[in-house]
């Protein structure tokens, strides 16, 4: 039997069916965790923001026990159809990669390729921090100065802080909360600068051998090298940066755009981070302590609630970090969730969608996430 897929309507039709999937029941329930009660950003002079901070808690039940189900060693029938025909009708370039961490068995399309991570690779950072706390050689409560001179661009909370104050003392613990949580460049390059810099993130990927992951030179050069600019510190303030971008000519902005996605020096695939993920989950990369602890901090993660979180049913958890480049002309450079989703029976599943390039709409990329994490909630258990 010969099946053709074609046009936007039939898109239409899959996404919709797999985001309104329902939770299909499982044998054996297991209590859920207490939910966190996390408060909210509490502003104050000048537009300073100070991030609460939580608790760290096991966020992920632990596996099913017991007789092993279908889904175990195999994965579900129709899931991997399912995950082809979405991956297939949605425009630009598009990974996936669905691994469950309680069995044997990884999915992906595209799965291989390297995508640009943007912000998604903030966890690699917070992991090696996490590790050298584990060595003794960084505190959790060790304090971290933030000057004008740390700030970095596009979205950081601390900014307001530090231009109203001048300097700002962060613990570690405080800085992986709003790095993660919150997706604070500022942040996320202190925990960078105090673990040893970029060299220090690459050396913990290799030693963890965690495959087709690289890290790029943190997040001001990243994003002014992407753009076709220098940077500057001044464009740290403000628009500033948005300003000298607008100034360049278009060849040189898409001169910049065409190398960073030809070779993105942040790249990683679907796949290695898919596995990453499940060596987290199972607490083959960091201790205990740090383990339940990082997983409890991306289960309080705030951006992305409409990304991969949105298209599980109720009774499903879900820890996640995403991920959002520049845009050029309607299309972004790195559109991305990446995640740990635990079913009402304990048994959890890596997720990982990573749009390279795209010119849809941004509820279109969401339909997308929504429609592959449902895939994975309506075909468990079978």
């Amino acid at each position: 039997m010969k099946f053709e897929f074609s046009g936007k309507a039939f898109l239409a039709v899959t996404m919709s069916a797999a985001v309104l999937a329902g939770c299909v029941g499982s044998a054996a329930v297991v209590p859920q965790p207490r939910a966190q009660q996390q408060p909210a950003a509490v502003r104050g002079p000048a537009g300073s923001v100070t991030v609460p901070i939580g608790q760290p808690v096991r966020s992920v039940q632990p596996a099913p026990r017991g007789t092993l189900d279908p889904g175990f060693r195999r994965a579900p029938a129709g899931l991997t159809d399912r995950l082809y025909v979405l991956w297939r009708a949605f425009p630009g370039k598009t990974g996936i990669a669905v691994q469950r961490i309680d069995g044997e068995w990884a999915l992906s399309q595209r799965g291989a390729d390297l995508f640009p991570q943007q912000s998604v690779s903030k966890l690699w950072v917070t992991l090696a921090v996490l590790d050298a706390v584990d060595q003794g050689r960084i505190r959790m409560d060790q304090q971290v100065r933030i000057g004008r001179e740390d700030l970095t661009l596009f979205h950081q909370p601390i900014a307001a802080r530090v231009q109203s104050e001048g300097t700002v003392t962060m613990s570690v613990r405080e800085l992986i909360e709003t790095a993660i949580t919150h997706s604070d460049n500022t942040a996320n390059d202190s925990l960078l600068r105090t673990v040893g810099g970029p060299a220090a993130v690459r050396a913990f990927v290799s030693k963890k051998d965690l495959g087709s992951i690289r890290f790029g030179p943190g997040e001001r050069l990243l994003q002014s090298g992407t753009a076709g600019l220098t940077w500057q510190q001044s464009y740290s303030l403000g628009r500033n940066f948005q300003t000298a971008r607008a100034a360049l000519s278009p060849a040189t902005r898409r001169a910049a755009m065409d190398n960073y996605l030809a070779n993105p020096v942040d790249g990683a695939s679907p796949s290695a981070i898919a596995s990453a993920l499940t060596r987290l989950a199972r607490g083959t990369l960091l201790s205990p302590e740090s383990t339940d602890y990082l997983l409890g901090v991306m289960s309080r993660t705030k951006s992305g609630p409409k990304r991969l979180k949105a298209g599980l049913p109720a009774g499903w958890q879900f820890l996640h970090k995403t991920g959002t480049g520049q845009d050029l002309n309607g299309m972004t450079a790195g559109y991305n969730d990446i995640g740990i989703a635990t079913a009402p029976d304990g048994t959890r599943y890596a997720i990982v969608v990573m749009l390279g390039s795209t010119t849809s709409s941004v509820p279109a990329r969401m339909a997308l996430m929504q429609a592959v994490s449902g895939a994975v909630a309506e075909f468990h258990g079978r």
